[in-house]
């Protein structure tokens, strides 16, 4: 018999699993580890949200199995979320399905529309599933630049012309998770007009659509753009905009095609999130926003905190405009150890845990992403143990690379 089964073969180690055993060992050792590595909110979920779930929960009638494409009224709801915020107009009934978070819809997605030899671009490093989603559909993915710009689209226009097979969709996350980079408006357009001419989907992840910090410079969706809802499917979440992650609420919108085919396949494999899970979700959309602005608030002041504070330390990390993490540079002096290498070394030296880049891809091996999930008393912990860490003798010979 072999080994190991197909789709497994084609998984590559959890790169983070090295790490998260350097984390659990030190715990286990009643070291205080400051955790900046996974994205999960550590705030609590908005009180009204709560009490509607407890409220919906006291009716037997939400015991029973719910809908896998999402109650009408949960629907209704995001498409009202994309009217406002972006002017989109969806039809709840063919440009909406409810999912189980924005992981399970892409990896569905990619069950759905993709075939062995089939090629998928993603930007390279993105957020793993953007990747091995399709990869455990039996497709392929070719890297492509991880920045908006002329770059991705010069990239994305050579591989259909030099790729066998030509790629069938493409994958795009502004604000981006791990590098927290936003798009322009200008280049959805390009993008979708470049998608239109090659006949390519577009598969947009906008999880992290609310968490920004200026006003001026609001993330936008490419369904915006004209001609994008005949290419594009989008993903949002629950888990990042009103801290919800552990509900694993998310939904995709636009193409009808897409749609269809996610649902139906979606209709093979679950029935849905728990129906107050759903009702909580739409009172989370169609209620009061404060909660929204305060955790926007939340994430910008702990960002000035932990820039402020890493640049005095001596570390040169760029400020986001987005999203929940910084996407910092390994310092110089440690570029040899590799985002691996040197994850595990500032959690033993500084007792803080971040993410290796490596786990985002190959391209991602020169950074650490750094998630903003502490309060400011722990960001400052953190940072006195950074600033000791790096401003001591640490940095580990190269010969010791294979050892660290």
């Amino acid at each position: 018999m072999p080994e190991e089964f197909h789709r497994i073969r084609r998984l590559p180690p959890y790169v983070f699993a090295e790490v998260n055993t350097a984390k659990a060992k030190a715990r286990a050792a009643a070291e205080d580890i400051v955790d900046l590595g996974m994205g999960n909110p550590d705030t609590a979920t908005p009180p009204h949200i709560v009490a509607k779930l407890v409220e919906a929960v006291q009716d037997p009638r939400t015991h029973r199995y719910s809908q896998s494409k999402g109650i009408p009224g949960l629907r209704k709801a995001l498409a009202g979320y994309y009217d406002r915020r972006f002017g989109v107009k969806l039809n709840p009934e063919t440009e909406v399905v409810a999912t189980l978070g924005s992981k399970e819809g892409l990896a569905n997605l990619a069950q759905a529309i993709s075939s062995p030899g089939d090629t998928i671009l993603v930007p390279n490093p993105s957020y793993p599933i953007h990747q091995f989603g399709f990869i455990i559909a039996g497709a392929s993915a070719r890297s492509i630049p991880y920045t908006p710009d002329d770059a991705m689209l010069e990239a994305i226009d050579r591989a259909v012309r030099h790729s066998v097979p030509k790629p069938t969709a493409l994958i795009v996350n502004f604000p981006s998770n791990p590098t927290a980079l936003l798009a322009s408006r200008e280049f959805y357009k390009d993008l979708v007009k470049l998608a239109l001419k090659h006949e390519l989907f577009i598969l947009s992840d906008l999880a992290y659509a609310e968490i920004y910090f200026d006003e001026n410079n609001r993330p936008s969706s490419v369904l915006e753009v004209p001609g994008a809802m005949d290419c594009t499917v989008e993903f949002t979440s629950m888990s990042k905009t009103y801290n919800m992650p552990g509900w694993r609420m998310g939904f995709a919108a636009g193409n009808p095609r897409l749609i269809s085919a996610l649902t139906r396949v979606k209709s093979y494999l679950d029935y849905g999130a728990f129906t107050p899970i759903q009702v909580a979700a739409t009172a989370a959309l169609n209620g009061p926003q404060d909660c929204v602005a305060e955790m926007r608030a939340l994430y910008k002041e702990r960002r000035d905190v932990l820039v402020k504070g890493l640049h005095a330390a001596g570390w040169d990390v760029p400020v986001p405009e987005a999203s929940m993490f910084l996407w910092a540079p390994i310092p110089e002096k440690f570029r040899h150890l590799g985002s691996v290498g040197f994850s595990k070394l500032l959690l033993e030296k500084a007792k803080v845990a971040v993410a290796p880049g490596l786990g985002f891809g190959e391209y991602g091996d020169g950074h650490v992403r750094i998630a903003l999930v502490e309060n400011n008393q722990r960001i400052r912990q953190a940072l006195r143990g950074i600033r000791t860490f790096l401003q001591g003798d640490n940095a580990a010979p190269a010969e010791e690379l294979n050892e660290v």
